[in-house]
């Protein structure tokens, strides 16, 4: 069983809504709770894992944002580490960079009918996009991507 590095964040207007993308296959998992709350956390980790049910340990490179340090000891159970990134750094992240994007393409200067649709319609936007197109605007396609040579290197082929 292979393990998989995933980012993770959370965008905490309204309705949370936790994302990680994988960064060997660029796949999304999205989940819209009510709040950035610990049970909340705990819920996006479950469908993490469901998302990976097969793999080995799922290692999240997320920031320390209350909603992600609450529910460690049941990220073990799951197989899930935490690996911290520096505070005040979301240039290192690229879920926070797929963010940074919908803003600006979904949510400003739009108007919604309602919070709820706004994040449907974010989570829809995130989980739509190609596998190319989420890695270039998560910043992961540049050669400057901080993590391209742990790309390169850990997964050899077999």
């Amino acid at each position: 069983m292979r393990s998989k590095i995933l980012f993770n964040t959370l965008a905490s207007r309204g309705p949370s809504t936790y994302g990680a993308i994988d960064l060997q296959s660029a796949r999304r998992v999205v989940l819209i709770c009510s709040h950035a709350g610990q049970a909340d956390a705990q819920a996006f980790l479950r469908a993490l894992r469901r998302r990976y049910r097969g793999a080995g340990w799922l290692w999240l490179l997320t920031d320390r944002a209350s909603a992600h340090t609450a529910p460690q000891t049941q990220a073990t159970r799951l197989r899930i580490r935490f690996v911290w990134l520096p505070r005040q750094t979301p240039e290192l992240s690229a879920m926070d960079q797929l963010w940074r994007d919908l803003k600006r393409l979904i949510a400003a200067n739009r108007q919604a009918a309602s919070i709820d649709a706004l994040a449907a319609n974010a989570a829809a936007w995130v989980l739509t996009l190609t596998p190319q197109q989420a890695r270039r605007k998560a910043g992961m396609a540049s050669k400057h991507f901080w993590l391209r040579k742990l790309l390169q290197n850990f997964w050899r082929p077999t």
